[in-house]
């Protein structure tokens, strides 16, 4: 290599796209490489922990995956990627009733993110086919964990002792009973189990052992016990004899094909309301909007039946309408579709969708200048605020619309709010925009000793987050600030020079009153003498 020639500089940026763009194309251990590159050079970032955790999942390795998902909630425990991720990790594994705790916890936060409310639906429904019971699952408080009840959780205890026990007459019993049904769940592993189950019936091979000492008993059983485990959790997935029984009443008249058309419907629902939401983060708002309107019209000519959550989808997809035409600047028209979300969730009584609607139409007031109605929409949103980093960066815009319509002293109330509820949370960023914002008000209210305080604070919380455009920015302000105060001082020193104090102009009062005095007496004194000059001549 030529001693001009560099090497290309690698970045924190190029090496998620690298890896982005391998995991599409199903290259997950060299992505894996650049994601772990990636977080070298920035450690603990919460979304390249994500998708590192997606590329973990998709080489079945469950815990690494499970690992990462967690620690990108110790990082933001709000963050809906981190909680969506664990939720499909939990559930990948297994763990049915946990992951459903989070997609709950997930849709509480974000209810506009539909693939929470999707995986609610899928949870529940392995739950019910593992227990054969939905009241068996319940949420005991919207902030714990859900509990699977006690005979449930028997009942799944003696199933693991079962397979890790030999094979009983009743198992076996159970499999000549249904050998389709098993070779539908295990498909090319069923030849494997029968084989190994063949086997078993020689004696003599079953008692001997290997060269280490292992006997060939005990590796066929576990073979066996291994198998039966992948069964049974495919079976949790989707239990055969339900669809063996579906199928029979299908065939009897009894069960027509609604469930089928509703599983349709669903899945055709979470595909345009991904590709709606990617429409508009590509920055396709207008192809955004016509999808999302399409998508509108045919939601409404179906049934509740076919669709359980339709009155949600609408809320929804008025709210998705708005944000396309908020991003095309059309500001009239994302009020309108805003205005319609809020009225359908009032309407229906969907508090989450309200308190989203009330968010999206404050934004496009203070878009628009329209301050006032800004801050009376979000004052309204605040008893709805479900977390105290929401209700952080909620006090934050509503003391910046404050600070906009030069109300000082009231921005540094919300400033001052919203700083309280980021440090209950912990949030660094939110800390530094907050700071920033009481700063800001006292500059307004020419404190300027304060401002100079609060922007020291803030350009140690940019340092932390780590923000170079912040540190710029609060610098050059902080340079400001300090103007102003020195030439405040300068004013002051050169009025309390000039002007006479009050002690001084007492005095000089006093000198005034003892000469105005003296001058009376003198003027008697000289009319006295007059007086007496002119009697001799008299």
């Amino acid at each position: 290599m030529a001693e001009d020639e560099t090497l290309p500089i690698v970045t924190f940026g190029s090496l998620m796209t690298e890896g982005t763009a391998l995991s599409r194309r199903g290259q997950h251990d060299k992505a894996l490489g650049c994601f772990n590159d990636a977080l070298k050079l920035r450690a603990g970032d919460k979304h390249c922990l994500i998708t590192r955790s997606k590329c973990f999942l998709k080489l079945g390795d469950t815990e690494n995956s499970l690992k990462d998902a967690e620690a990108s909630l110790k990082i933001d425990k709000t963050f809906p990627e981190g909680l969506y991720q664990k939720a499909e990790t939990l559930y990948t594994m297994g763990d049915f009733e946990f992951a459903l705790v989070f997609y709950h916890r997930g849709r509480r936060l974000r209810p506009d993110i539909h693939k929470f409310q999707l995986g609610i639906n899928k949870a529940e429904e392995a739950i019910i086919n593992c227990l054969g019971n939905p009241s068996a699952v319940k949420l005991e408080n919207t902030e714990e964990l859900c509990f699977v009840s006690r005979q449930a959780e028997l009942q799944r205890k003696k199933d693991n002792q079962q397979q890790q026990n030999k094979p009983t007459k009743d198992q076996k019993r159970t499999k000549k009973q249904s050998p389709k049904t098993e070779r539908q769940l295990l498909g090319e592993l069923y030849a494997d189990k029968a084989y190994l189950e063949k086997l078993l019936k020689d004696e003599d091979l079953m008692q001997s052992s290997t060269r280490q000492g292992i006997k060939v008993m005990d590796l066929v059983l576990d073979g066996i016990s291994y198998l039966n485990h992948r069964r049974d959790f495919w079976q949790q997935q989707k239990p055969m004899y339900a669809r063996v029984y579906e199928r029979k009443l299908l065939r009897q008249g009894r069960l027509q094909d609604k469930k089928r058309k509703s599983s349709d419907i669903g899945r055709s629902i979470a595909k345009d309301m991904e590709d709606i939401e990617l429409c508009l983060a590509r920055g396709s708002a207008e192809e955004s909007c016509r999808k999302a309107e399409r998508m509108l019209r045919k939601i409404q000519g179906w049934t509740e039946e076919e669709v359980p959550n339709k009155n949600e989808l609408i809320g929804n997809l008025h709210s998705c309408i708005g944000k396309a035409h908020l991003a095309m600047g059309q500001m009239e028209a994302a009020l309108h579709s805003h205005k319609m979300d809020l009225d359908f969730a009032r309407k229906n009584a969907l508090t989450d969708a309200v308190s989203r609607a009330l968010d999206n139409i404050g934004h496009v007031y203070a878009r628009i200048g329209r301050f006032q109605q800004a801050i009376n929409t979000w004052e309204e949103k605040i008893p709805l605020a479900q977390s105290s980093l929401e209700k952080a960066w909620l006090f934050h815009e509503i003391g910046r619309c404050y600070l906009e319509l030069d109300k000082a002293e009231e921005a540094q109330d919300y400033g001052q709010k919203s700083l309280q509820s980021a440090d209950e949370d912990g949030d660094v960023e939110w800390q530094l925009h907050a700071t920033v914002l009481v700063a800001q008000a006292q500059v307004k209210l020419k404190d300027y000793r304060s401002a100079i305080m609060n922007f020291e604070r803030a350009l140690e919380k940019a340092k932390l987050v780590p923000s170079e455009a912040a540190q710029n920015g609060i610098i050059a302000a902080l340079d400001n600030v300090s103007k102003s105060f020195i030439a405040e001082l300068k004013k002051s020193h050169k009025e309390a020079t000039t002007v006479p104090s009050q002690q001084d102009r007492s005095i000089s009062s006093e000198n005034v009153t003892i000469t105005i005095e003296n001058v009376e007496e003198k003027e008697k004194e000289e009319q006295l003498t007059e007086n007496q000059d002119e009697k001799p001549k008299d």
